[in-house]
């Protein structure tokens, strides 16, 4: 039933993608936990760790094997063989049939060298053997435990894998849909500026017209509003580009999106919360668990093996002939026990100590590692954030400066180069700010990466 409310969810949030309203966020989200290849394919690889777990554990409950012969021969040790093995051996079968009493010496040393036909040139016989075999590993010395538990942080690995790919895409996701944000806030300021570019414009042919402005001032404002849509078609291609790359995200097409504010949240979670819920740091462990049940299995060489088995047969010259009255049994059970290879088991044991201890430090310093990079990533997030203050100014002052050059230039107490300038000073705050911005803003979700894509 879950199952069946998630695929309805999906298809109802595909829907939404693929009419009129704008997909949001959160649909976006949603969309890409079920539907991104790359979140599918890692699920995949789960799901075999989960079945390489199953077959370690398989090995505990050993095997029934049921093995069916047939075989033809005239082989005078294959037909005693089988007629022994479908207990129908007689005395003729010894060549009986030559011999006569011996009633002189001669006749008994005659008798010693017959070599009797029934026994060494037999006719051809059929042999079905049916049995049924068990086998099971009564004790491994720990070896079969502890590749179940190194399967078991396999499987606990690959998890960590998919959680990894799902912060990633995840990550992937709402950077673009910030970055877009972005692209439209700053799109928009373009288009004002173009806007006040067209209406300096036609003031300019005004003013040459009753011959207060040159030809020369005209040229200047066409080339900074030629500029200004250059710039305006490389950011509607940008947002082409980011709406692809969102459709290959969700693997579905994508062709609104809604915006969110161009501002990231910053996250509220200490650098020890951050630590706890890292994935690197908890691959890391999972590694240090599969060596440490890697001594396990070295050390399972010190122990004796021994295992036991069962097995029940019937045999006959037709396929199950007499199938009661052939039967046969055998149990058994047997132990082997290595008592010397030339060192080669403690030397194996010592590597694997050696790898655990190696992998303990892998640990600690990935642990280390991550800190280090907590601490740059929020050191530089402060710069950002002092950085987008100080532009945000600068880009009210850009725009007082221009308005009032603007104003100065229409009473002919500046010349047009001088408001060009002015404005190229504008623009250029602008693409600052949003360039800030975007540094700012993945700077926050690679923090949030870095706490395995929670955001509180």
């Amino acid at each position: 039933m879950k199952k069946i409310v998630s695929m309805l969810s999906l298809a109802l949030l595909l829907n939404a993608s693929q009419g009129d309203s704008p997909l949001s966020l959160d649909e976006a989200l949603n969309i890409l936990k079920q539907n991104n290849l790359e979140i599918k394919n890692a699920q995949f690889d789960v799901e075999t760790a989960a079945l390489d777990e199953n077959l370690v554990s398989g090995k505990h409950w050993g095997k029934l094997d049921l093995i069916q012969d047939f075989a033809r021969s005239n082989d005078a040790g294959n037909v005693f063989g089988f007629k022994l093995a479908s207990r129908e051996a007689s005395f003729g079968d010894f060549g009986f049939s030559d011999f006569s009493i011996p009633t002189t010496p001669a006749e008994q040393q005659a008798l010693l060298a017959t070599q009797p036909d029934d026994l060494n040139y037999p006719e051809a016989r059929n042999f079905f053997q049916t049995k049924l075999k068990y086998e099971v590993p009564v004790f491994t010395g720990f070896a079969i435990s502890s590749y179940g538990e190194i399967m078991a942080s396999m499987k606990k690995m690959k998890t960590l894998d998919k959680e990894q790919v799902i912060a990633e895409q995840t990550y992937q996701l709402r950077k673009s849909y910030y970055d877009m944000a972005l692209l439209e806030s700053s799109t928009k300021n373009l288009t004002t500026i173009l806007n006040n570019i067209n209406t300096l414009e036609n003031t300019t042919k005004s003013m040459i017209d009753v011959g207060y402005a040159k030809n020369v001032d005209l040229l200047e404002v066409q080339a900074k509003k030629g500029n200004v849509e250059r710039l305006l078609v490389q950011m509607h291609a940008n947002q082409k580009l980011l709406y692809s790359y969102i459709s290959f995200l969700l693997n579905e097409k994508v062709e609104k999106i809604q915006l969110p504010s161009t501002d990231v949240p910053m996250p509220s979670y200490s650098n020890e919360e951050i630590l706890n819920a890292n994935l690197d740091i908890k691959k890391a462990k999972a590694g240090l668990e599969i060596r440490e049940s890697m001594i396990g299995v070295s050390k399972s060489s010190y122990y004796p093996m021994v295992g036991a088995f069962a097995e029940a047969s019937t045999a006959d010259n037709t396929f199950l002939g007499d199938a009661v009255d052939h039967r046969a049994y055998t149990v058994g059970a047997r132990a082997t026990w290595n008592l010397f290879n030339g060192g080669i088991d403690d030397a194996q044991v010592q590597k694997s100590q050696v790898e655990q201890l190696k992998t303990k430090s892998q640990v600690q310093l990935a642990r280390l590692g991550t800190a280090l990079q907590i601490d740059k990533i929020k050191t530089e997030i402060e710069s950002f954030d002092e950085e987008i203050n100080f532009l945000e100014k600068e880009l009210l002052l850009a725009n007082e400066i221009y308005n009032n050059y603007e104003g100065r230039y229409r009473e002919k107490l500046s010349s047009m180069s001088d408001v060009i300038i002015k404005q190229s000073e504008q623009i250029e705050k602008i693409l600052q700010l949003q360039m800030m911005k975007n540094k700012k803003n993945e700077r926050i979700f690679a923090l949030e990466k870095l706490a395995n894509g929670e955001n509180k």
